[in-house]
């Protein structure tokens, strides 16, 4: 799922293209985009770009007379700038934002339609749609750490918890850990104020530097190259090969459809997590640490 870094360099692009463009018409592959129906999606029709914000991971287009444009990509959808009136075709094809100048596309890959499209009214419906994650970005330490204690649950859990923190996702929850080396399943309770300190300033590190990464791979063009899984990154998903600290082999925890990835020695202290699947399959001979998975 496209995280902070992501939505901010989308938004920026969207800037560069439709600030201030009118939004002709909008053309829907499918009709289950479309999840509001008060105001009515005809209602944007015409009007011009005046504003752009970013709600959690979703991304807010304003236009004239209060009405937002609210797109959360969830997993697989992407965004793209296309010539004027660009047929929809495929079966990913989902909707086409026709402006005066150009055509924003959004497709989704899969069989699963989850991502969608709100039309909301003012700040008032904007809110509604805000799970209301802290902005870590620009939150003092204090107020990160009264966030992050607020109820004690693994660093994990918290970070990735939309109504806690805002834009952090599985993807670079690994890299702040890594990071910051602590450990994805220390409970947020049991954390020392220099352990909060840090994991703040890693926050901050990891997202500018993979904001300007992303600045950098589009080179003033659209972000066609959106993943969460990238070869420079330290952990996320890289199970099996080197810390890029340490060298010592990436390891994971896997849960439901998602796995978490880091490293034992940079953040576990050489202590081998348990995985839900094969530690429960193995018993008492899962390994308790490198040595032991090696041997």
């Amino acid at each position: 799922m496209p995280e902070l870094p992501d939505i901010t360099v989308y938004i920026e692009a969207l800037e560069a293209r439709i600030g201030g463009r009118t939004l002709e018409t909008v053309r829907l592959g499918s009709p289950f985009l479309l999840r509001s129906v008060e105001p009515k999606l005809e209602e944007t029709f015409g009007r011009k770009v005046t504003r752009f914000r970013r709600v959690g991971k979703r991304i807010a287009i304003g236009v004239e007379g209060e009405l937002w444009l609210v797109i959360h990509l969830m997993i697989a959808g992407r965004l793209h700038w296309k010539q004027k009136a660009v047929k929809l075709a495929g079966r990913n094809a989902l909707a086409a934002f026709d402006f005066d100048n150009g055509t924003l596309t959004l497709t989704e890959a899969g069989t699963q339609r989850r991502a969608s499209l709100t039309v909301a009214r003012g700040e008032e419906g904007l809110r509604a749609l805000d799970p209301g994650g802290l902005e870590v970005m620009s939150s003092t330490v204090e107020a990160f750490g009264a966030r992050l204690r607020a109820s004690n649950h693994t660093l994990k859990r918290v970070l990735t918890d939309p109504t806690l923190f805002s834009g952090i996702g599985n993807a670079y929850s690994d890299e702040i850990l890594h990071h910051a080396r602590l450990s994805p399943l220390l409970l947020t309770q049991k954390m020392k104020d220099e352990d909060v300190e840090r994991l703040h300033a890693s926050i901050q590190a990891v997202m500018n530097d993979w904001i300007a990464r992303l600045r950098t791979e589009a080179n003033g063009g659209f972000p066609e190259g959106v993943t969460a899984f990238r070869e420079e990154m330290a952990v996320h998903g890289r199970y099996g090969k080197p810390c890029p600290v340490c060298a010592a082999p990436v390891q994971r925890i896997r849960y439901a459809a998602n796995e978490c990835n880091y490293c034992v020695r940079c953040q576990t202290g050489g202590k081998l997590l348990a995985d839900r699947a094969m530690s429960r399959l193995l018993g008492a001979d899962w390994p308790r640490s490198l040595e032991g998975l090696d041997r």
